[in-house]
């Protein structure tokens, strides 16, 4: 197998080098911008699901499948379901990547960034955070 055609495996993301070129097997994302909190209201930031619906339901059948076929391949299946969680989480970080690069563009371009702007944003992190470290 070359670099390549690798996977993306939660020891990559562990380990990760930031230029690393690892390319996670195919996810059907049409790229566009997902909102971090799909939206919600403050109130209900902290029960807010992390990806849009569809993305969800993706990632579940993907894991539903993975979880099927442990019977016939208990080994390919494990290896299958590191490499969903790693891109899930990769998704995850690209996600608050892209959400700190639009905050960037607005100060390099000496735009002024509200307090108000700053504070959902700091409340996305501060909720991510929390139910990180709750799971």
């Amino acid at each position: 197998m070359t670099d390549e055609s690798r996977q993306l495996t939660t020891r990559d993301l562990a380990s990760a080098d930031p230029g690393a070129q690892i390319q996670p097997a195919p996810n059907h994302d049409d790229g566009a911008p997902r909102e971090m909190n799909g939206g919600a209201d403050e109130g209900g930031a902290r029960n807010t699901p992390l990806f849009v619906t569809e993305d969800a339901a993706a990632y579940r059948t993907r894991w539903s499948g993975i979880q099927t076929g442990f019977v016939d391949e208990p080994r390919h299946a494990v290896e299958e379901a590191d490499t969903l969680v790693a891109e899930v989480m990769k998704r995850l970080a690209e996600v608050f990547a892209d959400e700190r690069k639009k905050l960037e563009g607005q100060w390099e371009r000496n735009d002024r960034v509200s307090t108000e702007d700053l504070r959902l944003a700091m409340h996305r992190y501060r909720s991510f955070f929390e139910r990180l470290l709750a799971v």
